[in-house]
């Protein structure tokens, strides 16, 4: 996006659009299942934080983000598949400041039936799956942490959760609106605002979430700081 703002050559090849559509949607699949593996982990940090390191070992780990991307490039094939076998006979101007499939149905002169059909259901299976995986891993959570006795540890617990609980916010409730409103409701203006929360908000936000957090970066933080003011 940042390319085209100060491009004069504002296209792009076809099959440069159908490879960056296959990337974007790898990622933008893996970060949902990646959020929903995120609360699983801290369910087990809190829930149980002396075996935090044997059940979530490296080997855990690398299975679970191996599941995750193989998970995304497999949908990312499906979807990317059935777009770029479709006939686009008419305009070849994109509304939109990246290849999105809403841009690219409005285009094409196919019966883009069976792509909306599949889209619905893979990414419909997806979040039902991923906001499962959250909401269960969240009710352990509060019942592990309700049993905490002192308030200090509550906190301590709850703030752990708060960054995360704040990405999967934004980032899942901007897809959930953009993919789960009526056809009536449709607009590629309003599609383009809410694409920029999850494309680049989110990315953007994520450092300072989770980061800032962290007791070595405020500690980095103040000496940076103190020095400024030095």
């Amino acid at each position: 996006m940042l390319v085209d703002i100060f491009a004069k050559n504002k296209s792009i090849p076809f099959f440069a659009c159908a490879l960056q559509f296959l990337i974007f949607c790898i990622f933008a699949d893996s970060e949902c299942l990646l959020l929903a593996v995120m609360a699983f982990d801290r369910y087990k940090a809190i829930s149980n934080p002396l075996r935090y390191a044997v059940d979530m070992s490296t080997k855990v780990c690398s299975l679970l983000m191996a599941g995750v991307y193989l998970i995304g490039l497999t949908d990312a094939l499906i979807h990317t598949t059935l777009t770029f076998r479709l006939c686009f006979c008419g305009s070849n101007e994109i509304n939109h400041f990246f290849c999105d499939l809403p841009p690219l149905f409005l285009l094409s002169c196919s019966d883009i039936q069976v792509n909306e059909l599949v889209l619905f259901t893979i990414f419909g299976f997806i979040e039902l799956s991923t906001i499962s995986g959250v909401l269960v891993s969240y009710c352990y959570i509060i019942s592990s942490v309700l049993k905490i006795r002192s308030v200090e540890g509550r906190l301590k617990a709850f703030s752990t959760c708060a960054s995360h609980l704040t990405v999967v916010i934004i980032f899942q409730g901007t897809l959930l609106f953009m993919n789960f409103r009526p056809s009536s409701a449709f607009s590629l203006d309003e599609d383009k605002m809410t694409s920029l929360f999850y494309t680049l908000v989110t990315p953007m936000l994520n450092p300072l979430i989770y980061s800032l957090r962290n007791k070595d970066v405020k500690v980095s933080m103040k000496k940076l700081k103190n020095k400024v003011l030095f």
